[in-house]
């Protein structure tokens, strides 16, 4: 797909494009419902702040009396105050801090709403609202979008551009399923019947360190030496590259990272270089070698534990970490962690992948 000329694409303000409330200084917003009024198992999605599911924590029906904090919306994009940003083509309700964005005078579908998703992103990424977006601040957020010759937005060919995107991603998929050789009935299940579960402070892993715990004001980049990792799931949760901070010793490269809660709870990552932390961000310093084929199979299974017994904001991480947290490994007979097996399992893993890259490579060519 050719580069996009972005040249004549204009900035709009949120205000100016989405329906607001009190004369345009803050747009609708959710609100928090008791537990005891929502019956589950219902037809209306709740959203939350999550990072997943489209930030969709169930579905509902509201069994309480009349109130105006249970706020139903439809064909809308939310927007948390941390930044989690989803398309939601039919109604939802709203949680509190999770935010409405319902266009003025058009209507949405999923190629539109899921370009203005995409815009508002990467808008929010360049602001400086950081984790503290409320329904106040975002009248003001600008967006920068395609334009007509009239300077409005350019819905035609957002719909036409997204629409491209699917039918690419369509088409890469099918290659790739291709190039392995068949669909997911060609996976090989795992047994694991016979693994045990150890915890991350067990005398075969690791030392749990809270890390630095800084906050952003604490730091510089006048002469950025070392990165800073915060509770995110790219580039290795690390979120920014600072100054080294006199008196505070970074991390060692090889130490592990893991998130404690936020919508990237249980994201896990073996730092390439020295680091510094922020809060609710967990040190794994290995108590004896160990590969680093191994610890991406424990960073995976770590992951996949906090995902599946632990839930953003209510049933966090930090006050397991050093008590029930556990996770399941491979054993040796006599039931030590089999570190040869993790270690061969990530090997054969790199392996596929990277004959997979290779022939879509030599496909596209």
């Amino acid at each position: 797909m050719k580069k996009i000329d972005t040249k004549l694409w204009l900035d709009f303000r949120v205000g100016d494009l989405f329906e607001t409330l009190k004369g345009g200084k803050q747009v609708p917003t959710g609100a928090s419902i008791s537990k005891i009024d929502l019956k589950e198992n219902g037809s209306t999605p709740r959203i939350t702040v999550s990072g997943i599911n489209n930030g969709i924590i169930g579905y509902f029906d509201y069994t309480g009396k009349p109130t105006e904090n249970y706020r139903v919306y439809d064909n809308f994009i939310s927007v948390s105050f941390l930044g989690t940003v989803f398309y939601h083509c039919g109604e939802a309700s709203l949680d509190m801090k999770v935010h409405c964005l319902k266009p003025i005078n058009i209507t949405l579908n999923q190629y539109t709403g899921q370009y203005l998703v995409s815009a508002i992103k990467s808008s929010l990424r360049q602001s400086s609202y950081a984790d503290q977006i409320s329904s106040t601040v975002l009248p003001d957020l600008t967006i920068k979008l395609p334009a007509t010759s009239n300077r409005q937005p350019h819905w035609l060919f957002m719909e036409e551009y997204m629409k491209q995107i699917e039918e690419r991603v369509k088409q890469d998929i099918s290659l790739i399923i291709k190039v392995l050789g068949g669909g997911s009935e060609s996976r090989v299940k795992i047994d694991t019947t016979s693994w045990k579960r150890f915890h991350l402070y067990d005398d075969d892993l690791f030392t749990i360190d809270s890390g630095t715990k800084l906050d952003k004001v604490k730091m510089h980049c006048n002469n950025p030496k070392i990165n800073f990792v915060g509770r995110s799931n790219v580039n290795n949760g690390v979120t920014d590259f600072i100054d080294e901070i006199e008196g505070i010793k970074p991390y060692n490269a090889g130490n592990m990272t893991i998130s404690l809660g936020g919508e990237y709870l249980g994201s896990c990552f073996i730092q390439e270089k020295p680091f510094y932390t922020s809060q609710n961000v967990n040190v794994l310093v290995p108590k004896h070698p160990i590969s680093d084929y191994c610890k991406r199979f424990i960073a995976t299974m770590i992951f996949r534990e906090g995902r599946q017994r632990y839930k953003a904001f209510i049933n966090e991480l930090n006050r397991h970490m050093r008590t029930d947290f556990s996770i399941l490994l491979p054993v040796t007979s006599s039931g030590r962690p089999d570190w040869n097996y993790m270690d061969e399992f990530m090997r054969l893993i790199e392996q596929k992948v990277m004959i997979s890259f290779n022939s879509l490579n030599l496909v596209a060519s």
